[in-house]
């Protein structure tokens, strides 16, 4: 049996860019922090899953954005989100939020899914 620990700050981050990105979706909604987890879909295994939130599920780690954002981590899927680096370019006239993820092992042809 092994045991994983995670330290907080290790867990994502989140580049100035997403932080205010995610503020100001949370001024338009009312919602006070955004949730991120991970679900079982596509041909590949699983996506991304994004929420403005009030608060998280019992079992998410919370992490305080510099800019007052709270950042919910789906505390079941830990080690699938760890070390994931949030953040929101600009592509032509596009502008997405990008999750890099070193756990990725292997992603769908489309970029809907990903396995871990």
């Amino acid at each position: 049996m092994t045991v994983e620990t995670f330290s907080i700050a290790d867990t994502v981050s989140v580049t100035p860019a997403a932080a205010e990105h995610f503020h100001m979706r949370l001024q338009k909604s009312g919602k006070t922090g955004i949730r991120i987890s991970l679900k079982e879909a596509g041909c590949t295994g699983f996506k991304y899953v994004i929420d403005e939130v009030n608060e998280g599920d019992g079992s998410d780690l919370r992490v305080q954005l510099s800019n007052g954002v709270s950042l919910f981590i789906d505390g079941s899927h830990l080690s699938g989100i760890q070390g994931t680096q949030i953040d929101y370019v600009k592509e032509g006239l596009n502008r997405n939020l990008v999750l890099n993820n070193p756990n990725v092992k292997d992603a769908c042809g489309c970029g809907e899914s990903f396995s871990v």
